[in-house]
């Protein structure tokens, strides 16, 4: 089944395609509910140019030894090479989870309402799984890539490790351009960044203003957390969180406004919160390049795991020298060119509004 460009395969013709994909012992979902969650990791064992995706359905006896497994400690273990295949709108490799408030009803297309949240000031928000969200998450971030190439700027040595995404459509018709929605762009990407000289790395989120590609004025807003923001290159050093290091994130979307809690055990507490459906921005002020109504007309998804910043390949640009890779994940791990991270915690509830 195809929708929305990517590829689902079923579990058997994952694990025929593969053998070694064969759980061998305790999956993910023995720890972690998983009932509610599609998996995109970094392989195309179906050679149909796609990701493989796996359904909730089918998330009960999902592992990957390499890129989505229980470690020892029962962690939750999510690894991403530079160079892998990726999904159709991204250069960059991913093992990620996409929520599904469907769960197993397929009968509910997934960038349907039904599958999503919506903000109270969503014209249709009624018709939406939930209004708002909630989604906690408690991991730490054992590897970025140590290498970089041409790709030195913001997504060097950096990883994605929580997102809200909105829908993206192909169509004015109730998408793209719709209302001001339907572009796909992220309302939070919380990153986490380290140099390979440093002793530790940084946290910061991004908000990136809902418009168009096509528009100059779309990029990523950075609010720091922890250490520096992404263009600082000092070492962070005791202010930045290294890496194995655990800590925490609470994403809660109530209404229109979105609150952000990041934990650590050592650093304390740092605390956020904006309105999506405006364009005034986590400092309280106005920001006149962003959509007016933010992401109010948007369908809404979390999504959890590690989506690696450094790539290997742009496309449009066969000469781009960016991260190195192989594509061989033994010699990629062996170089240190991927991402990883492990989490002992992911849980996502509705708010109470509906």
């Amino acid at each position: 089944r195809r929708i929305a460009g990517v590829s689902f395969v079923s579990l058997a013709l994952l694990m025929s395609a593969c053998s070694k994909q064969a759980p061998s012992g305790p999956v993910p979902a023995d720890k972690f509910d998983l009932s509610h969650w599609k998996i995109a990791v970094p392989t195309d064992d179906d050679k149909d140019g796609k990701v493989d995706s796996v359904l909730p359905a089918d998330m009960h006896a999902y592992q990957h030894p390499d890129f989505f497994y229980l470690n020892e400690e029962g962690g939750m273990v999510f690894a991403a090479p530079n160079l892998a295949a990726t999904t159709p709108n991204s250069n960059n490799t991913r093992s990620e989870l996409r929520y599904m408030s469907r769960g197993k009803n397929k009968k509910i297309q997934t960038y349907d309402p039904g599958n999503n949240f919506a903000l109270q000031s969503n014209d249709k928000a009624d018709e939406y799984a939930s209004i708002g969200g909630r989604m906690e998450a408690t991991l730490s971030v054992d590897h970025v890539s140590v290498n970089a190439g041409e790709n030195g700027g913001r997504s060097a040595y950096a990883a994605v490790i929580g997102q809200i995404h909105a829908a993206k459509y192909k169509n004015a018709e109730g998408g793209l351009g719709a209302n001001g929605s339907g572009y796909g762009n992220e309302p939070l990407k919380i990153v986490y960044k380290k140099w390979p000289h440093h002793s530790s790395g940084s946290i910061y989120w991004n908000y990136e203003r809902n418009l168009s590609k096509a528009d100059e004025r779309r990029t990523d807003i950075s609010y720091l957390v922890w250490g520096n923001l992404w263009d600082n290159s000092r070492d962070p050093l005791e202010t930045g969180i290294k890496l194995g290091e655990e800590f925490s994130y609470v994403i809660d979307v109530t209404g229109d406004i979105m609150t952000l809690s990041f934990e650590s055990a050592r650093l304390g507490t740092v605390n956020y919160s904006i309105n999506l459906a405006d364009d005034i921005d986590a400092n309280g002020n106005i920001d006149g390049k962003d959509n007016p109504q933010g992401y109010a007309q948007d369908a809404l998804y979390f999504k959890a795991g590690v989506y690696n910043q450094c790539t290997s390949r742009k496309r449009g640009r066969p000469d781009f020298k960016g991260c190195p890779g192989s594509g061989d994940w033994q010699q990629d791990r062996l170089d240190g060119n991927y991402a990883q991270t492990t989490f002992s915690r992911l849980v996502v509830s509705e708010t109470a509004e509906k």
